[in-house]
């Protein structure tokens, strides 16, 4: 039996780490998956959009958060794959994993501007947490992308 979602392709997409005045990250927990994994707001690119631009149009449709300085841009595109059980069912089956740009911001408002129940509400909770702590709540397929980028952002603090 072959795998026919071998073909499919990965999902061009975003990644925005939200750091706040003391350096704890934004993270959320998603309205189609209330089990206890938490993650930072990202998304997919529209045609014709660049990375950047899709960062701060995600964030703003996720969180309702617009008073962000970008901080940097991380190096490189990371990628992950669905597991079985989500393929053909997530992004309408189209595609089988995603493959993100991820970017640093620093949030400038007040946690009053932050509202998560949006036109399209995708997240239930939301909090800042150390960032430590991201890859301890992240669901397992994404693990190793929580990882790469809790390293590169430790390299920015130091």
């Amino acid at each position: 039996m072959t795998n026919k979602n071998i073909d499919l392709p990965l999902r061009s997409g975003v990644g925005i780490v939200v750091l706040n005045k003391k350096n704890e990250v934004f993270v959320a927990k998603r309205i189609d998956n209330q089990k206890n994994f938490w993650q930072m707001p990202q998304g997919g690119v529209d045609k014709g959009e660049d990375y950047l631009t899709a960062a701060y149009r995600e964030l703003e449709e996720e969180t309702s958060i617009k008073n962000v300085d970008l901080i940097k841009e991380l190096d490189g595109l990371i990628s992950y794959e669905l597991p079985k059980n989500l393929l053909g069912i997530i992004w309408k089956g189209k595609y089988r994993g995603q493959e993100q740009k991820w970017f640093v911001v620093r949030f400038l408002g007040q946690d009053t501007e932050i509202d998560i129940k949006t036109k399209n509400p995708e997240f239930c909770e939301w909090k800042w947490i150390n960032l430590e702590k991201i890859t301890d709540l992240v669901v397992d397929f994404k693990l190793h992308v929580y990882e790469d980028v809790k390293k590169k952002v430790k390299e920015i603090l130091n």
